[in-house]
């Protein structure tokens, strides 16, 4: 048996699989944001611990046969976050997260003056990632920063307490932007404009490779009675392209949950940092991916639901039922800043062209076709830098709308694959990198493991809806760019 643990921002989810890589059971646990003011995103990493806890608790009571027979664990966690630990290992400050934009100056100053984070690092430096938010806490938490003596990511931080480990895996390192991405190994350079070191940093291991043993008094206390090896694991998108078997070059993932993403498999380093897009290390050996983000997906339609008070469930009933029809306005989703094409943490959404005769209907058409459309914009960023993906695999909660997938089929060119109904997140994904971890497997092998789901339809683009909206993305864009200057 092995066993993945998802480190995610709302929650920990913890998962079982078999040696065939059936999912056997599952278990998860919620975590508070703490916001102390505009702007700033933070958690205990005792509550991740805690979560971690809670979780392997609760499969153990729930399924205590298979928790005994575990012999390897995955981690897979939220990206970019910042532990921050003293010489005696003790966390100095609560973990800055991903979506925390404090360091917004920073990030531009280590983006202007450092040439080097997008020619090494591969990526432009922006306040989610975790090099200017070490930055930060140097210039406005001097006297903590004086004590840093480790940083750690949180998957990473987990993986410490179960082991006494300080190790880190190739993909969730390249977040940091002080990883050299290309040689897959730690960089002086990149470092140094943050105040630190090599001695700052944790050791380095391919997501598959075993990285610490769990500890026995905790393997004791979660009903385990094996020795077992912890994967190096993976950031939880690289974790759960391995969930979806989306490991081999031109493989390709959308994600749509709260956030967006498209995720490809490269065969190499290939960066594209002038239009906001990410080119970090994959899970597996000697394999890259890109990766292009926009920071709210199906959170526009939450907003929506919120300041509308409809479900969200409401709002898409009667579209899902009805033919496609363009909405009468425009709408953009940066409801918290955007990423990939304009690495912008000031940028905001609204609606444009609303008329006295639009109503909730209009507004959510509105919603899914601005989402579409910066989707899109992500998919040209990737094509751009390296190949345009010729079939996306779907996932996420925003992925059980055929009529969104319709949307983003026709702009974006793509074919996109619906999988069966089933849990192929970044939990499966580090369950599976725990299993290569624990034992040798031949590449045949591999290939079983990291296999893909089935699929169970096909959305191609459809023409009319590529030519209903063609015209629309180029105003939607064109507004942006007029706007702009005087948000």
């Amino acid at each position: 048996m092995f066993l993945g643990f998802d480190i995610g921002t709302s929650g920990v989810k913890a998962l079982l699989i078999d040696s065939d890589g059936k999912i056997l059971a599952s278990s998860s646990a919620s975590i508070d944001v703490v916001r102390p003011l505009p702007g700033w995103s933070e958690q205990s990493p005792s509550d991740w611990w805690n979560a971690v806890n809670d979780t392997a608790m609760t499969l153990s009571r729930d399924h205590a046969n298979a928790m005994a027979n575990v012999r390897g664990i995955g981690l897979s966690g939220q990206m970019h976050g910042m532990v921050a630990l003293d010489k005696n290992d003790s966390v100095l400050r609560p973990a800055i997260l991903w979506n925390d934009t404090r360091n917004a100056a920073e990030a531009a100053e280590l983006d202007d003056e450092h040439p080097d984070y997008r020619k090494i690092g591969g990526n432009a430096v922006m306040p989610g990632f975790t090099a200017p938010k070490a930055l930060w806490m140097a210039r406005h938490e001097p006297e903590l920063f004086a004590k840093v003596a480790t940083i750690l990511l949180p998957k990473d931080y987990i993986r410490f307490l179960m082991s006494g480990e300080k190790i880190s895996d190739m993909s969730d390192s390249a977040g940091t932007l002080w990883l050299d991405v290309a040689a897959r190994s730690w960089s002086p350079t990149l470092l140094a404009p943050c105040g630190l070191s090599i001695e700052h940093m944790p050791e380095l291991a391919e997501g598959s490779a075993p990285a610490g043993q769990l500890r026995p008094d905790i393997a004791h206390k979660w009903g385990i009675k094996n020795s077992v090896t912890i994967a190096g694991g993976g950031g939880d998108n690289a974790s759960a392209a391995c969930g979806l078997g989306v490991t081999n070059p031109g493989d390709a993932f959308l994600s749509l949950g709260t956030s967006g993403v498209v995720f490809s498999v490269t065969e190499s380093f290939a960066p594209a940092h002038s239009d906001g897009a990410h080119a970090f290390c994959h899970a597996l050996p000697n394999t890259w991916h890109q990766m292009g983000v926009i920071l709210a997906a199906t959170d526009c339609l939450n907003w929506l639901s919120e300041i509308s008070n409809t479900p969200v469930a409401g709002l898409m009933d009667t579209i899902e039922k009805s033919a496609f029809c363009p909405s009468n306005m425009l709408f953009h989703p940066y409801l918290s800043g955007e990423r990939t094409p304009h690495n912008d943490a000031t940028a905001r959404g609204g609606f444009f062209g609303i008329s006295r005769g639009d109503d909730r209907v209009d507004m959510t058409r509105a919603v899914l076709e601005g989402v579409a459309f910066a989707m899109a914009d992500a998919v040209d960023v990737l094509a751009a830098a390296d190949k345009r993906p010729s079939q996306l695999l779907a996932t996420g909660g925003g992925a059980k709308s055929r009529y969104w997938l319709s949307l983003i089929a026709a702009v974006t060119r793509c074919d996109i694959v619906i999988p069966e109904d089933g849990d192929f997140g970044a939990a499966l994904g580090a369950a599976r990198l725990g299993l290569l971890a624990s034992k040798p497997h031949t590449s045949g092998d591999t290939d079983i493991i990291l296999r893909k789901p089935d699929i169970i339809e096909t959305i191609s683009p459809d023409s009319a809806i590529r030519d209903a909206l063609g015209d629309r993305r180029h105003h939607w864009q064109q507004l942006y760019t007029a706007i702009k200057p005087i948000l």
